[in-house]
């Protein structure tokens, strides 16, 4: 078990300085999290194209230097690391600047989007081994998944047989989504929003897929299409310790945000979110009997992601290289993309890790 306990910086006993990049949706959460949340660092510089973002990031979270420029921020700033939470296209360009400027750097998944460039960002990041350089999978994080992965080294279940992994997000997420891969490259379904999923099977499993087969579908919601996205998407994995894995990846359940793990083993089963619960609250009205669900990722995760950050600080403070690697990311990536490109093709595809 990680200690996540706060830390300062070992040699002078100073917070770390830190600046992030991307204030949306997810940066704005690891923004707050940075100001109210990590222990051992301050939040000192912030970059966004959005003028609205940099204000709230003033006035809200007391940041007191914004840019548009991130090159500029990384220049200008007094700062030894710095947070990528920018689209996916960006955070090879944006990770290899930050790396060559002695940064240490948590990037944001998935590692990028176009295998050369994420290449080339192993690459430097291997040639800068002092530094810290850290994957957001924060679902290795969370208390349920390590309980569930704690049975499952312990022998609970026996030997795993067959996985399943869900992430969908609610209807309500749809309009911002659109904006979102409208504007940039979302990777499609398997990478945006399974590659958590990826990573989590060959955690579990500690094997790796061999081949992979998916199929997408827009029938929810047409409009996507014009924008070369899926609104569902279903893959199913081969792994090479004879592991069966099915990955599901959506954009449209109507009672919230469905996250949920399924092991399956020799002697036992394990679900890990089966009901997306906000509470432990149960409404009984002329509605019938009804349990009120989580609406966001965010709410879901919070403190996975507050633990990861500040694994993530004490790690820099320490010197000390996390546990999930650039080459896991890596993986998951080839993996995700394996299983759009069979959805493409129609295809079978043979994965080479």
């Amino acid at each position: 078990m990680p200690d996540w306990g706060g830390h300062h910086n070992a040699k002078n006993n100073t917070p770390i300085r830190a600046a992030i990049i991307g204030l949306g949706r997810l940066g704005s959460r690891h923004a707050r999290h940075l100001v109210e949340k990590i222990q051992g660092v301050d939040l000192v510089a912030a970059c966004a194209l959005e003028d609205d973002q940099l204000q709230w990031a003033h006035d809200e979270l007391g940041v007191e230097t914004t840019y548009k420029d991130y090159k500029e921020m990384i220049d200008k700033e007094n700062i030894d690391t710095i947070f990528i939470v920018a689209p996916t296209p960006f955070h090879p360009e944006m990770t290899i600047y930050a790396m060559n400027a002695g940064l240490n750097v948590f990037c944001e998944k998935p590692l990028g989007l176009d295998f050369d460039e994420v290449a080339e960002m192993a690459k430097v990041i291997k040639e800068h081994p002092k530094q810290i350089f850290q994957s957001g999978f924060m679902r290795r994080y969370d208390e349920s998944y390590r309980y569930a992965k704690k049975i499952v080294d312990e022998g609970g279940i026996g030997d795993i047989i067959y996985m399943r992994g869900y992430g969908i997000d609610p209807i309500s997420g749809m309009e911002s989504f659109t904006k979102f891969a409208t504007e940039a490259d979302s990777g499609g379904i398997f990478v945006d929003m399974n590659i958590h999923d990826v990573d989590l099977i060959r955690w579990f499993t500690g094997q790796e897929p061999v081949q992979a087969y998916g199929l997408t579908s827009n029938l929810a919601a047409p409009e996507l299409e014009k924008i070369g996205e899926s609104e569902t998407g279903v893959a199913q994995l081969k792994m090479n310790g004879g592991v069966i894995a099915t990955l599901i990846g959506g954009r449209h359940a109507a009672h919230g945000n469905q996250v949920e793990l399924e092991v399956m083993g020799s002697n036992g089963w394990l679900r890990v979110g089966e009901h997306p619960d906000l509470n432990r609250v149960t409404v009984f009205n002329e509605n019938g009997v009804t349990r009120p669900s989580l609406q966001s990722f965010g709410e879901r995760f919070d403190n996975a992601f507050t633990d990861e950050v500040q694994d993530f600080v004490n790690n820099v403070a320490k010197g000390t290289q996390p546990n999930v690697t650039v080459d896991d990311g890596i993986k998951a990536l080839k993996i995700a993309k394996a299983c759009q490109e069979s959805a493409d093709t129609v295809q079978l595809v043979d994965i080479n890790l």
